[in-house]
């Protein structure tokens, strides 16, 4: 079986289950999952977890996210995208009277915490229910805001009707919804034409395989190259190895105090004395990796936050 993240590259078409059910087959294996859905029609950085991987699929779903996305102007549409049915368009005279100024200042004014509505035609449930399925069925229903933040946006291209964009954001983050929003200030409506997810936390697009590259290495014996080991992912945090007497606590889920273990890194040397560092990745002597603890002041141990050796 395999463990770990692989990056794929979400083709157009398919949904994020749709890639889970495929690298199912692919892999000859179940435990698989995805880190935050990607619309069908938009293409890029989607992180699957494997194995004892998918462990992870929580802390990687918290990552921050960045999208080159194609604002349209003068078109509102049910779903925000261009693939929906079309509510308003925009007078021609009220588009032409848009000046490249006026976008820019519209578009940066995003810049920072927002409170975005979520689209009917989203996969958040309200009252067990998914706003998607009620959309389909005619109904509309309020949501709440919610609170997300754009870190930055980066305009590539102003050619009206039409902006090309690269947006870094927090999780949650709807750029069809982010896109309307800029619509309905400048008074003109959009929606969003194309999205390319180009990083998932440390995940790029440069590295991202299609499903296709997925099988192809897998037949030639080098898939394993391409999955990231589930440690990598905390490569922040210094690794703390255990004395071969305090193994057992380790392969048990159990604290430890600091002395059971030899913090390696830059400035710890191999003393087991120096100030605990907040979270560590353990690891037991024979160096195989067991999990991210915490350290807790009160009770001068540390404790385990995620377990990923063994059946834990």
């Amino acid at each position: 079986m395999y463990d770990g993240v692989i990056n794929v590259y979400k083709e157009k078409g398919f949904t994020s289950h749709d890639v889970v059910a495929k690298l199912r087959g692919i892999l000859r294996q179940k435990k698989i999952g995805h880190t935050g859905t990607l619309d069908p029609d938009a293409v890029g950085v989607l992180p699957v977890c494997l194995g004892k991987g998918t462990k992870l699929c929580d802390v990687l779903t918290d990552k921050t996210k960045a999208y080159r996305a194609v604002l349209l102007l003068g078109v509102e549409t049910d779903t925000e995208d261009a693939g929906g049915e079309i509510l308003n368009r925009c007078p021609p005279e009220r588009l032409a009277a848009l000046t490249k100024e006026a976008v820019t200042q519209a578009v940066m004014s995003f810049v920072g915490p927002y409170d975005q509505i979520p689209p009917m035609y989203s996969a958040l449930k309200v009252n067990g229910q998914k706003l998607c399925d009620l959309a389909r069925a005619g109904k509309t229903v309020e949501r709440k805001a919610r609170r997300v933040e754009i870190f930055s946006i980066c305009i590539e291209e102003i050619a009206l009707p039409r902006v090309t964009m690269t947006v870094e954001c927090s999780k949650g983050t709807y750029i069809r919804t982010l896109c309307s929003d800029i619509g309905s200030r400048l008074g003109t409506g959009g929606c969003m034409e194309a999205l390319t997810r180009i990083r998932s936390g440390v995940f790029t697009l440069e590295t991202a395989l299609t499903l296709g590259q997925i099988e192809a290495l897998r037949d030639e014996g080098g898939l394993e190259s391409r999955i990231v080991p589930v440690d990598e992912l905390f490569s922040e945090y210094p690794r703390m190895e255990m004395r071969p007497e305090a193994d057992r606590l380790v392969h048990n889920g159990n604290p430890f105090r600091p002395e059971a273990g030899i913090l390696r890194g830059e400035g710890a040397g191999d003393s087991a004395a120096v100030s605990p560092a907040p979270q560590v990745r353990v690891y037991d002597s024979e160096g195989h990796f067991i999990g991210i603890y915490e350290y807790r002041r009160e009770r001068r141990w540390y404790q385990p936050l995620k377990i990923f050796a063994g059946g834990q």
